[in-house]
């Protein structure tokens, strides 16, 4: 009888140590990292905090999974690297996966890839903004002291997809299909909230929506902190720039160097152009000028901030109540 369980024979030794091959390991796992996630979620309830904004229509003595364990399960795999829900066909048996679900090795699996599935086209639109603003509180409960002032940098970026996914769309832009979803920083880079969009440029209307709810959580944990928002020039739209007095946000954000906008800065141009050739080993130069202009389509001119910087030009607009 051959023994499949033997070690290979004739491997060479390395640094005159002999090398010896064995398949009697048992269960393993490269995942080791996931135990340290676990004592984060732990500490944190993300997976409890989501799991509370969603009802669960399956009939409790059916419940094998509960929410809050499916959603855990889903983090750790996206952590991990495996952003896939197929990858729960194999993941699930995986001893460090189930450790970090308070169960042994031994024990029963974990969820399945349709059962992921399920829960993520659970949530209606009541439960996806509840999740939101869940996720807000969780950012506003990670400082000690309630701030004074903190800053929301505010941006889209481009997820490219491979598949028929819900809400993707076509950008000419990437030339892909994917989505655009909008995430919101803080000025220390904590991650605030996000999203999920089709791949098109937001507009002003969907943009100040955003912003309502988000202000909404904030001031609900804390009704007093000044709140400054940053932004891209395509966030520089009437619907956001009224909105923001209206309720009494500073703003920095990018404006669209426009023809007439430039006629305020050809002078800054030339001279800085000018001051740079003359003196290269002066190292990089940079110049700044303020004005005031407003387009067409604002309720009021606003105070522009100009920057020229050897050829590259970076124009702001500002307000700070």
């Amino acid at each position: 009888m051959i023994d499949l369980m033997s070690p290979p024979p004739g491997l060479s030794p390395v640094a005159g140590k002999s090398v010896v091959a064995k398949f009697d390991g048992g269960r393993l796992s490269s995942d080791g990292g996931i135990l340290v996630l676990r004592e984060i979620e732990q500490r944190l309830r993300v997976a409890d905090r989501l799991a509370a904004c969603i009802e669960d229509p399956r009939s409790p003595d059916q419940i094998t999974h509960s929410l809050a364990d499916i959603i855990r399960f889903r983090l750790l795999m996206i952590a991990a690297g495996y952003e896939d829900g197929n990858d729960a066909s194999s993941l699930r048996i995986d001893p460090m996966f189930k450790m970090a679900l308070d169960l042994s090795p031994s024990d029963r699996e974990l969820c399945s890839q349709s059962t992921i599935s399920r829960l993520e086209n659970l949530p209606d639109a009541r439960a996806l903004l509840r999740m939101g603003r869940a996720m807000v509180d969780l950012y506003c409960e990670s400082f000690k002291q309630v701030p004074k002032r903190i800053t929301l940098d505010i941006d889209d970026t481009f997820d490219a997809v491979h598949g028929g996914q819900q809400l993707r769309l076509f950008n000419a832009h990437y030339d892909e299909y994917g989505f655009q979803p909008i995430v919101v920083f803080d000025g220390e880079g904590r991650f605030i909230t996000a999203v999920l969009r089709p791949a098109k440029r937001p507009g002003g209307k969907e943009i100040r929506a955003f912003l309502r709810r988000l202000l909404r959580a904030i001031r609900a944990n804390w009704p007093n902190t000044k709140i400054l928002l940053r932004g891209d020039s395509h966030y520089c739209c009437p619907e956001v720039l009224d909105w923001c007095r209206a309720n009494g946000l500073d703003y920095i954000l990018g404006v669209a160097p426009t023809t007439t906008l430039r006629r305020h800065i050809e002078g800054l141009e030339a001279s800085t152009k000018a001051r740079f050739e003359a003196a290269p080993k002066d190292g990089k130069l940079r110049r700044f000028k303020e004005f005031f202009d407003g387009a067409a389509s604002w309720s009021r001119v606003e105070r522009i901030i100009a920057r020229f910087a050897q050829g590259a030009i970076s124009i702001s607009l500002s307000l700070h109540a």
